[in-house]
């Protein structure tokens, strides 16, 4: 009768505190709420048109023409790399392009002489051909030797012949001066395209956004020189992880805070995607443009980035840490899966399996 009366006992105590520990198990109820999915990514600010300025040549950094936040047109000289070699290759291309055109056209032009050799050739010719045919006529009539006859036949061909090797030489020898005129404009003009490219200009109407030489410092084709981009439109560059980057389109908006502004957001909309990923990063490059844009930017100005995918005006959700594993809840009926679609930082949307009166506990850590 004892051993019943305790084991009663024990049995009633037991109850309240299991009832007591399901009481301390946080729990919620799924709620009605706008929902916004966004992919997020880090944010870097640059110009638009940015570029690296490079020399095509070796050379002394001579003179800066100008200073780092200059604007330059199109065009423009940035800096003036000196050597001497290509300027004297100029004068001495100036002066074969000068000497073959004096040949070809000028005074003292070959083609001039044979000329002069032509006509005096015709000259000859008919003067031989007269001769030629009248002593013709007369050996005809029995009149004359034949060796005078012969002689002058022989004078009359060579007459003939001398004029056509003449024009021959007259066309040979334009064709040449001709092509050494050409060969001479050719030279001339890479000796002056050499000259040129110890002189870098600018590309673009932009700014100089940085010069990474000084005056006499050695400048080689390996290392940029200067940047150079434009000083009206700014683009924000956004690294995207690998899994996120199918979910993106173009026209997709997008949110922008800078830490040089604090909590302030802009607006703005996805205008470029990158196809290549950075192997190091396991990351996609894409860019955002501002729809009204902060009154004052600088490169690389940082921050971050959220990528609107999807959103909705009202739909169920319930927070992401109630969530157990991938599509479980823990509710008074035990686990229950249910089906989820959008998602944000911290709340998940609730698609089926339970409703706004379903009672939800958060999982244990």
């Amino acid at each position: 009768m004892k051993h019943s009366m305790k084991y009663s006992v024990l049995v009633l105590v037991a109850f309240p505190l299991l009832f007591s520990c399901s009481d301390k198990k946080e729990k919620t109820y799924p709620e009605r709420m706008p929902l916004t999915e966004s992919v997020y990514a880090s944010a870097t600010v640059q110009p638009d048109s940015l570029y690296q300025a490079y020399s095509v040549v070796v050379g002394i950094l001579d003179k800066i023409w100008v200073e780092e936040g200059d604007t330059v047109k199109k065009g423009d000289r940035i800096l003036q790399i000196t050597n001497t070699s290509p300027e004297l290759n100029t004068e001495n291309a100036k002066l074969a392009l000068q000497l073959a055109r004096d040949n070809y056209s000028g005074s003292a032009a070959v083609l001039r002489g044979i000329q002069d050799e032509i006509q005096a050739a015709e000259l000859k010719l008919k003067n031989d051909s007269i001769n030629y045919f009248r002593q013709k006529n007369l050996w005809n009539q029995n009149i004359g030797s034949k060796i005078e006859y012969d002689n002058r036949e022989l004078a009359y061909e060579l007459s003939q012949n001398n004029l056509s090797l003449l024009k021959r030489k007259y066309d040979r020898t334009k064709n040449e001066l001709e092509t050494q005129v050409r060969q001479a404009e050719n030279n001339y003009k890479t000796a002056l395209t050499n000259t040129n490219d110890f002189a870098i200009t600018s590309k673009i109407n932009g700014k100089v956004y940085a010069i990474y030489k000084n005056q006499g410092e050695i400048v080689t084709t390996m290392e940029p020189v200067a940047a150079v981009g434009r000083s009206d439109k700014f683009v924000v560059e956004l690294l995207v992880d690998e899994v996120d980057i199918v979910k993106l389109k173009i026209g997709q908006p997008v949110f922008i805070t800078l830490d040089s502004y604090n909590s302030q957001v802009f607006e703005g909309t996805l205008d470029k995607i990158y196809p290549r990923k950075d192997e190091r990063s396991q990351t996609f490059k894409v860019e955002a443009l501002f729809n009204e844009p902060p009154a004052t930017l600088y490169p690389g100005l940082s921050g971050e980035g959220n990528i609107i995918i999807a959103k909705k005006e009202e739909t169920l959700t319930i927070p992401k840490e109630y969530l157990i594993g991938e599509s479980h809840v823990l509710t008074d009926n035990g686990e229950k899966e249910v089906s989820i679609g959008l998602q944000n930082l911290d709340r998940i949307e609730i698609l089926g399996g339970i409703d706004e009166n379903t009672v939800i506990y958060k999982p244990e850590q």
